[in-house]
């Protein structure tokens, strides 16, 4: 029996002295009265194109199309905490990428252009390199949710060498999502 599997491509951010800052982001994000959802710290990844549930014949497909990649190793500089999609009505609480944000632009439309020869339709958005750190459940907490965002707009969280992009794996359980490694391709240099 074929199932669908539940994928998406990412850089993965593994470095822990950055880990640690996000955490403590997180840990300030938790005791204000904003209802949110974190994202585990061995989450967080800068997602670079989301599959959605896929038969394992297209996984196959995928990691051929992956295998064709090519870029060389770059560092990207953590920046900033923002919102999507905006301060008056927050979804999504990120970090920003400054150093890096090219590199990892060219990566997303190799990528796009090969996943649409497989189906995947292209994305209407744009590419916008992030990290997710907390959903934002409901408006309760908004206006310290507001405060925290203005005190933490600029904060450096560092940064980190990228070599390799994943084929990751999204199991969706009642305490959050788990994550595993379907396929790595490596950076060139």
């Amino acid at each position: 029996m074929n199932e669908n599997i539940r994928c998406f491509i990412a850089i993965d951010i593994e470095q822990k002295n950055i880990l640690e800052k996000i955490l403590n982001i997180q840990k300030i994000l938790e005791k204000s009265n904003a209802d949110l959802k974190l994202v585990e710290p061995q989450n967080i990844h800068l997602t670079l194109k989301f599959l959605g549930e896929i038969s394992e014949e297209k996984v196959k497909k995928v990691i051929e199309a992956m295998k064709t990649l090519q870029f060389n190793s770059f560092k990207i500089t953590l920046k900033g905490l923002g919102v999507f999609p905006s301060i008056n009505y927050p979804r999504v609480l990120w970090i920003g990428i400054t150093n890096g944000f090219k590199e990892s632009s060219l990566i997303y439309l190799q990528l796009e252009e090969k996943l649409a020869k497989l189906g995947f339709p292209k994305e209407e958005r744009g590419f916008s390199p992030h990290l997710t750190i907390a959903r934002v459940k409901s408006g309760k907490g908004k206006n310290e949710l507001i405060k925290i965002l203005e005190e933490f707009k600029n904060e450096d969280f560092g940064e980190t060498i990228i070599e390799s992009v994943k084929l990751k794996r999204s199991v969706l359980t009642s305490k959050g999502p788990i994550y595993s490694t379907l396929f790595e391709v490596k950076s060139l240099s």
